[in-house]
């Protein structure tokens, strides 16, 4: 496999993981974080320093943004418990 398909592969990976957590709003980041060791803040974060080694400019809360499928606060106010 090339670099460049390995990253395709990657890249369709994590936007299903993305993908199924918008859907299972269900499952609280304290849930994710005692079980698996990441929540969706910690998907955000590397998103957003994967940005800022590659010099591309984002906010955390675009960073959320792209992760929760709707800003921070919607999404607290909608699913939190």
């Amino acid at each position: 496999m090339t670099p460049e398909q390995t990253e395709q592969l990657e890249a369709a990976a994590f936007r299903s993981l993305v993908a199924h957590l918008r859907e299972r709003t269900d499952v609280q980041n304290i849930d994710l974080m005692n079980l698996a060791g990441f929540c969706r803040n910690c998907l955000s974060r590397w998103y957003q320093e994967a940005a800022a080694e590659r010099s591309i400019p984002l906010t955390q809360d675009e960073a959320r943004e792209r992760v929760y499928g709707m800003p921070y606060g919607e999404w607290k106010a909608k699913h939190q418990k």
